[in-house]
Formats: C-alpha cells, sequence, structure tokens
C-alpha cells in the first residue's frame, strides 16, 4: 500500500516536472524538470524490478542528457552574451 502510493506521488510529479517543463519560458528550469522527470522514472523502473532499466535510465536520461542540455545551455547564452 505505501509503495503503491509512493509511485503515484512519484508518478504525479513526473507529470507535473513536464508540463513545467513544456509550459515555462526558462530554459534552464525547463532542463531541470526534464531531469527530475529521468530521475523519478529510474526510480520507478528500479521498484517494478527492473535494475538494468533504471541505471540506464539515471546514467543516460537524467545524468548525461541533463550535462549535454545544460552544457549547450552555456554555449548559446555565452554567443548571446557576445552578440551585445
Amino acid at each position: 500500500m505505501i509503495i503503491t502510493a509512493f509511485i503515484i506521488l512519484m508518478g504525479v510529479t513526473m507529470v507535473v516536472s513536464a508540463v513545467f517543463a513544456l509550459h515555462t519560458k526558462n530554459l534552464l528550469m525547463a532542463v531541470i524538470a526534464v531531469g527530475i522527470l529521468s530521475l523519478f522514472s529510474s526510480i520507478i523502473y528500479l521498484i517494478m524490478q527492473a535494475p538494468d532499466v533504471a541505471m540506464t535510465e539515471a546514467a543516460i536520461g537524467a545524468g548525461l542528457s541533463t550535462v549535454i542540455f545544460l552544457y549547450a545551455l552555456r554555449r548559446t547564452t555565452d554567443r548571446d552574451v557576445d552578440d551585445d
């Protein structure tokens, strides 16, 4: 019962993060929201007895993709400052 409530809470948080990432104008906050979405999905995979999928989602979805998005965001922000 507690596990089910925890999964439902994480699912609701994932939906809220996805909607927030779609509607926010701040790109940094959108990247962080997508990272939280991936991290929570990896925890749900782990609870559902899929540890290999959970590790892959945590490493690629929450880790690598977030770092790549943050790097791209920093590079494009620096370019905007140089143009001014």
